[in-house]
């Protein structure tokens, strides 16, 4: 066997469930950091950071699998659900970190924020098109819409992927290296999919 088939053979004895714990522990570390002073000047905003950093991180993983597969041969397929769930998990504690926390639960404000913000309106955009990837990441949903129309739904994942990276360049007030890294990622990978799709006609 070569090492790729080893690595894979392995990965199949871990159960795909055991990613949710493992994913959680990002949030658990940045809400113990905040709770215990260690949050920085603005631990509101360093929670709000952290949860929408982390959400990114895995949209982008959630891409990568069909790239990993097809160049190195590492087959995390099993491991797409779990992922697309615990992003979604953080979006929506990014999204109650900024509404609740920082906005204090004033909805005209935030409303107002919304429409005058750029940034904010692309992030509220790439939420709502994670509402329903969310809602259907589930067998039942799978067997209800049928496989072919499932999938046409979970193509979402692409353009709230640009959406949310988008979101992260232009919600930094100062120079964020990262953020420019993640869309240059985003980018490789809604090309390679772009590429699949025009073999494919």
């Amino acid at each position: 066997m070569t090492a790729t088939e080893v690595f894979n053979a392995r990965l199949r004895s871990v159960p795909p469930g055991s990613l949710y714990l493992v994913a959680a522990l990002p949030a658990l570390w940045l809400i113990f950091a905040v709770a215990t002073g260690q949050g920085g000047a603005d631990p509101v905003k360093t929670l709000e950071l952290g949860f929408g950093r982390w959400a990114l991180k895995l949209i982008i993983a959630v891409l990568a699998i069909t790239p990993l597969r097809r160049f190195a041969g590492v087959n995390l397929i099993r491991w797409r659900r779990p992922l697309g769930v615990m992003a979604s998990v953080y979006v929506l504690l990014h999204l109650a970190s900024w509404l609740v926390l920082d906005m204090g639960l004033l909805w005209q404000q935030a409303l107002g924020d919304i429409v005058k913000r750029p940034y904010i309106t692309l992030g509220m955009i790439a939420a709502a098109l994670m509402l329903p990837l969310a809602l259907t990441s589930n067998d039942a949903s799978l067997r209800r819409l049928g496989g072919q129309r499932w999938r046409r739904l979970h193509r979402l994942t692409y353009p709230v992927a640009l959406l949310a990276a988008i979101h992260f360049v232009l919600q930094g007030k100062v120079w964020m290296a990262d953020a420019v890294i993640y869309l240059v990622i985003v980018g490789a990978l809604l090309a390679f999919r772009a590429g699949i799709v025009a073999k494919r006609i």
